[in-house]
């Protein structure tokens, strides 16, 4: 969820493993489009999604930094990482509302990221499903990268 620390942590995975940082907000920005537009939204990611899994076909490690907050768009990313033959690895953030609305607010207030209304993380709030003990033993323990080895 946005303000949990995931980009954040995503720069440093990705800086720590050798990855590739994919993150859909920062391509949105850049191109100057509308980051809350959902189906522009969409269209990147999709596109986005392609090119993560020729990536990771030709040997490429990725983080992908994207909420993921439902349990079917999870799983569908699994499964066609999987089919590639990718170890992969989830991490959750699970941070109380009230820390998020504060770090988000902040962020707002220093006009940095993307801008967010409390009504937003609240709406947000209620669409995240989080991982099951059974859904997060489906992912390959957090471990380091070795060249050889891709992840998603």
């Amino acid at each position: 969820m946005p303000g949990s620390g995931k980009t954040t942590l995503a720069r440093r995975l990705a800086a720590s493993h050798g990855a590739l940082l994919v993150n859909p907000d920062e391509w949105l920005v850049r191109l100057g489009l509308d980051v809350h537009d959902g189906p522009t939204r969409h269209a990147i990611e999709s596109l986005m999604w392609e090119q993560t899994q020729q990536l990771l076909g030709i040997g490429t490690s990725i983080v992908l930094e994207s909420g993921l907050w439902v349990r079917e768009h999870r799983d569908e990313k699994l499964a066609a990482a999987r089919r590639i033959g990718v170890q992969v690895e989830l991490h959750v953030l699970d941070v109380p509302l009230e820390e998020r609305w504060r770090r988000v607010a902040a962020r707002n207030a220093r006009g940095h990221g993307v801008q967010i209304t409390r009504a937003q993380l609240e709406a947000w709030e209620r669409r995240w499903q989080p991982p099951t003990a059974d859904e997060v033993a489906r992912y390959d323990p957090p471990s380091p990268l070795t060249p050889a080895s891709r992840r998603c």
